[in-house]
């Protein structure tokens, strides 16, 4: 990587085609697979527009799924290299995508340093050749895709199974592995042993004879057990894990994968003392397996393991400090690139509304179908529309995609929980439990809060590409996370860029919580919510001594026990740190430490 940053994948139609936006300037993004029609259209939308051939692959062609993402991929991989094989013919002139290629990198790069060493060279041999070098460096950013483990809706035609092969999550894997990229399949949501079983099927996921791979593993976690788990699994499939991506639970955008108290500061830290024995350990199991396969390999070859992080990153001495103090490879800025029309897709509408928003306007909700808290928008188009069907008495939304149909409560085959006729059932079954009251709109606001995301994450990027058909949903859901409230207009592409590296900054003057303060404070706010919603419930139940209420609330009070505990852990962490010197200077002034103290204040009360 030529940069120190990347762009995870932000929703569905936010990043789906960024690659194009930006890897010609060598930043990696990722971008999501889960929704195959939303890649034939975009396959269909840019091959129009660069001129290269499209042929429409229809929803009833068999393997329709892996074969429209797979050609979507391998247009992504073609129109990129030429994108690169066009900056090589520039020459080297101010605003030039050629010149702009080396004036993003980083200050301490190798590489802009030759680049601004050529520019002061007088015209001749020595130019011409520090040029062609120059060029000769280039590399495109990584086109990497995310799948959603737990997204693998089973798939019927006629009534019928179509098999494990053709469940979601495989297919679209398949389509990531045919296709023509050499990048890596970034996997969340936690452990998918089908999954992980299939990805054993194709080759390329295997160390080719020079010892590279031409697809590469990326796992998504949100601790150190969850990392060790899953790539002892893979490992022990003779699949490795070039790279741990350390998500923040509720400092990023999208669903929120919150820990049990974890905080990000001591995962790091586990991770930083712990790496070199988790490669050995992952190591010895993957050769072990790769010799019963008899695949060859230099007996000296290591392969490469990257440590990087995600969530919240909001200054260039926070991306900095992560990245030398926990010895990280990289880390990822997603949120705030909402906010960049040249990286993202993102409608006119919704940018107006995200730029002109306050902190209130962000918040964790229930929205998700998948039973996951979701950060929302309470500005957007969507939620606008789903309060206005609530109040027409028809609550929930027409399911078309079905891509996150998984509840089987009143049907054989899967439902939506957002879709109306899931909605529907379910408001008449809870009529008929006598429920209390409170305790019935209580149940019933939980039900209807749910929302359609396959369309709505969907429609910013039909809005903005002007491709949204006729009677088509024009609803806008976003999920940015809490981070993007501190930054309050539309910027350039070199803008945000120049202020992950510090050359400028914007959020001079913002009154902002530091990384680790803000994240603190979202689990003291979560768990503080978790309690209130649980005391509730207990309130509203009917009298009831059965075992089985005793036995749930045994273990609902030992989560919130174990939860406080490793907040109560976590800020010993960070009391630790602050009596670094250097540290302190970087991340601990005099309003940061009031807004911990204020914390540690709530996280008090409800230990009490």
């Amino acid at each position: 990587m030529q940069h120190t940053f990347h762009i995870p994948v932000l929703g569905l139609g936010y990043s789906i085609d960024t690659p194009l936006k930006v890897a010609k300037y060598g930043i990696s993004s990722v971008l999501s697979i889960v929704d195959d029609e939303l890649t034939e259209r975009m396959r269909k939308y840019h091959a129009q527009i660069n001129n290269e051939p499209y042929h429409f692959i229809a929803k009833d062609t068999p393997d329709s799924r892996s074969l429209r993402i797979t050609e979507y991929l391998n247009l992504l991989n073609k129109l990129v290299t030429n994108q690169i094989n066009k900056l090589k013919e520039q020459d080297f002139e101010n605003h030039t995508d050629l010149s702009n290629y080396f004036e993003l990198l980083p200050e301490d790069s190798e590489l802009k340093s030759k680049f601004r060493h050529m520019l002061q060279l007088p015209q001749g041999n020595e130019k011409k050749e520090l040029q062609i070098n120059l060029k000769e460096s280039i590399i495109a950013g990584n086109i990497d895709v995310n799948i959603m483990s737990k997204v693998d809706k089973a798939n019927y035609k006629n009534g019928t199974y179509l098999g494990d092969e053709n469940t979601d999550a495989l297919a679209a894997l398949r389509g990531f592995a045919k296709s023509t990229l050499t990048s890596s399949i970034i996997v969340s949501a936690g452990l998918n042993q089908r999954l992980y079983a299939y990805m054993e099927t194709f080759n390329d996921f295997f160390p080719a004879a020079n010892g590279l791979f031409l697809k590469q593993i990326i796992l998504k976690v949100s601790d150190y057990r969850s990392a060790i788990i899953q790539a002892k699994v893979l490992a022990k499939k003779g699949l490795w894990v070039s790279e741990f991506r350390i998500e923040s639970g509720l400092n990023c955008g999208g669903h929120a994968f919150a820990t049990d108290g974890l905080l990000i500061g001591p995962i790091l830290q586990e991770f930083k003392v712990n790496r070199t024995e988790l490669y050995a350990d992952l190591f010895q199991i993957y050769i072990s397996v790769l010799q019963t396969k008899q695949i060859d390999f230099d007996t000296n070859w290591k392969p490469q393991q990257r440590v990087t992080y995600q969530g919240g990153i909001g200054t260039a001495e926070e991306h900095q400090f992560l990245i030398n103090y926990y010895e990280l490879d990289a880390a990822g800025w997603g949120s705030p690139f909402l906010l960049v029309p040249e990286a993202t897709n993102v409608d006119e509408q919704t940018l107006n509304n995200i730029a002109n928003s306050s902190e209130n306007d962000f918040y964790l909700s229930n929205a998700s179908p998948l039973g996951v808290p979701f950060n929302n928008f309470r500005k957007s188009t969507a939620e606008s529309q789903r309060i206005e069907r609530i109040a027409k008495g028809r609550p929930g939304s027409p399911c078309t995609k079905k891509y996150l149909c998984s509840n089987v409560e009143f049907t054989v085959e899967p439902i939506c929980t957002a879709s109306r006729q899931y909605q529907r059932l379910k408001i008449e079954q809870l009529k008929t439990l006598g429920l209390k009251p409170d305790a019935l709109k209580r149940k019933i606001d939980l039900i209807i809060e749910k929302t359609c995301l396959c369309e709505g994450l969907c429609s910013s990027n039909y809005l903005k590409s002007d491709i949204l058909k006729p009677k088509e949903n024009k609803a806008v859901s976003i999920c940015p996370g809490p981070n993007i409230a501190y930054f309050s207009k539309q910027y350039s592409l070199a803008e945000m860029v120049d202020h992950i590296y510090g050359r400028n900054n914007l959020l001079k003057g913002i009154n902002r919580p530091n990384i680790f303060i803000k994240e603190l404070g979202l689990y003291v706010d979560y768990l503080k919510k978790e309690m209130e919603n649980f005391f509730s419930d207990l309130e509203l139940q009917p009298e009831d001594n059965s075992s089985q209420l005793l036995i749930s609330n045994s273990k609902k009070t030992k989560y919130f026990t174990k939860f406080c505990n490793q907040l109560i852990e976590g800020v010993s962490y960070y009391n630790d740190i602050m009596s670094i010197p250097e540290l302190k200077r970087k991340l601990w002034d005099s309003d940061q430490i009031k807004k911990l103290e204020d914390i540690i204040g709530n996280l008090i009360l409800l230990k009490i």
